[in-house]
């Protein structure tokens, strides 16, 4: 974010005109709550997949399904500017090559830090990882509540929306896509 201070402006303007007075005093320091807030849900747009690796992609003959389940994400709903969040679940199986672990919810987080739908978060993470690695397949499963469907709209609070990206044999092969899906139902230990 280059200016906090015109979005301290865009805020109290807002705050105008709804009907509120940025001068009150539980609103005064708003405006810089809310840049500083900003500044970090958008911190994905100052973010590029290299510099979130950090060379952290390894040679290795693995290749058997790697997967990190249960990553819990937060993004802004471009359409709304209103929150959606989850758990997001990451799996690859390696041809030649492994990805440092913490790397996989640090991707995820770098594209889910922007405006966003869902449907784009899961294809971006599967893509990422698909071109980074060269997998013999890669899936990529998001489950999200959406605060425009729980308070606006249809104003549905137990909703969930869930998207999947598969890849490779997680698209091809049915007995690879069950296993993932197997593995990602387990309850925490």
């Amino acid at each position: 974010m280059k200016d906090l201070s015109k979005v301290e402006d865009i805020t109290r303007q807002l705050l105008t005109e709804i009907g509120e007075d940025p001068e009150r005093k539980g609103l005064v320091r708003t405006p810089h709550r809310v840049a500083k807030a900003w500044k970090f849900i958008s911190k994905g747009y100052e973010q590029n997949l290299q510099d979130v690796l950090n060379d952290a992609i390894f040679e290795d003959e693995c290749s058997e399904m790697v997967v990190v389940r249960d990553i819990e994400f937060f993004s802004m709903c471009e359409h709304h500017l209103l929150p959606f969040f989850g758990k997001a679940h990451v799996a690859y199986i390696p041809r030649g090559k492994v990805i440092g672990l913490s790397k996989i919810p640090r991707i995820l987080e770098m594209y889910s830090r922007r405006l966003q739908i869902q449907e784009r978060i899961t294809h971006q993470v599967a893509e990422a990882l698909n071109n980074l690695l060269d997998p013999a397949g890669v899936a990529v499963v998001l489950e999200g509540r959406h605060l425009c469907m729980q308070m606006r709209g249809v104003e549905k609070q137990n909703s969930f929306a869930t998207t999947s990206a598969m890849l490779g044999e997680f698209h091809d092969e049915a007995e690879t896509r069950a296993e993932f899906l197997s593995i990602i139902s387990l309850r925490n230990l």
